[in-house]
């Protein structure tokens, strides 16, 4: 099926329920020239062969303006909701001000310039030309980002037949900003937003080693998260020569030197586990996924952040496991763009994560395994 195919979109549009007559050239052309963007060749020729209709389809023919407007502006709305409420930050924007307002203007002016993604259906996204065709389909709810179709075809094959097409297909993440998200290895990773939820020693001990780990595995760590964990270990009694040391600072340079020196005091640093598995820091993913389920337990992370944790730093970077789908499903890039809100997919998650840490762990393979291949 080739991905800028009129005649193979309409294969599978057939399988939906409404599909209006697609877009004419010259309908096409007048959504770009008054949305100030252009289709890629694949979500150009799917929109040609027919539009499918209902809440979730935007409207290009008949729907209103505005609305159409705020769908195309929530991605980059999502990630300043992120920035302003649960402490995102991207590392290419430089130091993070200390003042809310200069981050956000700060945030909001390098969003200016990242390409606007197009939306598909619901919160899944394309990105516009000249990023395609066959660049995967993104689901974007604030910074819960994930790949959900390594193309438009797959993903088409996934919402008709609720399986992926190319098992062992490749994406190719090109889109600036958007694809670090996903990536298989994005560069810096991103800082965990989270609260610490230890109350003894042996709790702040591990939080010392959970924020190890994921500098290990290439999560971003901030250093006031370093200096916290610090404060958290000293305030708990944890004996270590250089912990009041970190635990004191006020200028941030030597954060990372002095947690390093903690982690080797504590005998951590040599207790990390080696990377010697098929899949990338396999072991040290699993004990980061439980611990990010605590969080979301203990309310350390808020739900449907660490549903999106979980997703795109753990289970999309694990194989895909069966086990966590049923916690991946409650997450935020499920829900409709008009959904009021998420207090009941919340007490879901959280029930959820506290299921999965009453079991065995790693939680046990069932059913199938991997549907997709890694990616994130």
């Amino acid at each position: 099926m080739a991905p800028a195919s009129i005649e193979a979109a309409r294969v599978w549009q057939r399988r939906l329920r409404d599909v209006a007559p697609g877009l004419t050239e010259r309908e096409l052309d007048a959504v770009e020239a008054r949305f100030g963007f252009r289709f890629a060749p694949d979500h150009r020729a799917f929109l040609a062969a027919g539009l499918p209709t209902g809440p979730s389809w935007p409207d290009w023919r008949y729907g209103d303006p505005e609305r159409l407007r705020e769908w195309l502006a929530r991605p980059v709305e999502g990630v300043l909701f992120d920035v302003r409420r649960n402490g995102f930050w991207y590392p290419s924007w430089g130091p993070r001000p200390e003042d809310p307002a200069e981050r956000e203007r700060v945030a909001r002016a390098a969003l200016a310039s990242v390409p606007q993604l197009l939306p598909l259906y619901g919160h899944r996204y394309l990105p516009p030309a000249p990023f395609g065709p066959g660049h995967p389909v993104l689901s974007v709810h604030q910074t819960d980002i994930i790949e959900y179709g390594h193309d438009l075809v797959d993903w088409l094959q996934i919402a008709v037949t609720g399986t992926p097409g190319r098992r062992n297909a490749r994406p190719v993440f090109t889109v600036p900003f958007w694809s670090s998200f996903v990536a298989v290895d994005p560069e810096g990773g991103f800082t965990t937003p989270h609260d610490p939820t230890a109350t003894t020693a042996a709790e702040a001990v591990e939080y010392l080693r959970m924020l190890a780990l994921e500098r290990l595995v290439g999560r971003q760590v901030d250093d006031e998260q370093l200096i916290t964990a610090g404060l958290v270990a000293d305030a708990l009694g944890v004996d270590a020569p250089s912990l009041p040391l970190l635990a004191g600072l006020t200028d941030h340079a030597p954060a990372v030197g002095l947690f390093e020196r903690v982690l080797a005091e504590l005998g951590l640093a040599d207790s990390l586990p080696a990377d010697d598995s098929d899949l990338p820091y396999e072991r040290a993913r699993w004990e980061l996924v439980r611990w990010w389920l605590r969080l979301i337990v203990d309310g350390g992370l808020r739900a449907s952040t660490g549903a999106g944790v979980v997703t795109h730093g753990g289970w999309a970077l694990l194989g895909r496991p069966e086990s966590l789908r049923p916690l991946v499903d409650l997450g935020p890039e499920r829900l409709s763009p008009d959904a009021p809100d998420r207090t009941g997919a919340d007490r879901a998650i959280v029930t959820e994560a506290a299921r999965l840490l009453a079991g065995p762990w790693p939680p046990p393979a069932t059913g199938r395994q991997a549907l997709l291949a890694p990616c994130s």
